[in-house]
């Protein structure tokens, strides 16, 4: 099973886990965050890194979700990258990191590919119609990504009770 390590600015990366573990229904394995301050020594989070890298591996590899191209965290991932054993991908949020989560048992290189698609389609536009989302399949607007899909039918199959949120006005 492939690790996956977040670094990213402040809380970011905790806060990220602790929404795909409510998604995914548990704390995930093999899953840790390096949280990047103002005030730290890229040489110390390196090593930092380094450290976790080694813990979160079994020998498949480890996949490095940054928030910002190029600011702090994404530099340090890119001190990081391993070919075939340690790859990194930018712009992390959480539907990229549900797809990660997902397909973490395939072989890296596809992981990395499923990261970034998840992390892509993972941002629509909607409006009170639903959502304009459009794939290479020509799925039109209005619809459903597959990704949304699947969290819908297992949704209701679990039967947790939990409804789409409501607009709350305030008067």
């Amino acid at each position: 099973m492939i690790g996956i390590l977040i670094i990213a600015h402040g809380k970011l990366g905790e806060s990220l886990i602790d929404c795909a573990s409510h998604v995914m229904g548990s704390m995930p394995p093999r899953l840790g965050y390096l949280a990047v301050q103002n005030y730290d020594d890229p040489s110390v989070l390196i090593a930092r890194a380094q450290q976790v890298i080694a813990e979160l591996n079994d020998g498949d590899g480890i996949i490095i979700l940054s928030d910002i191209y190029g600011a702090t965290p994404c530099n340090v991932v890119t001190k990081l990258i391993r070919a075939d054993m340690v790859e990194g991908v930018a712009g992390v949020n959480l539907p990229m990191l549900v797809r990660t989560l997902t397909y973490r048992d395939e072989p890296l290189k596809i992981l990395v590919q499923k990261a970034v698609s998840g992390g892509r389609e993972g941002v629509v536009h909607f409006t009170d119609q639903g959502c304009e989302w459009q794939n290479q399949e020509g799925l039109g607007q209005n619809s459903l990504s597959p990704a949304a899909q699947n969290n819908n039918e297992r949704s209701d199959s679990q039967g947790n009770g939990e409804r789409p949120l409501k607009e709350k006005h305030h008067d």
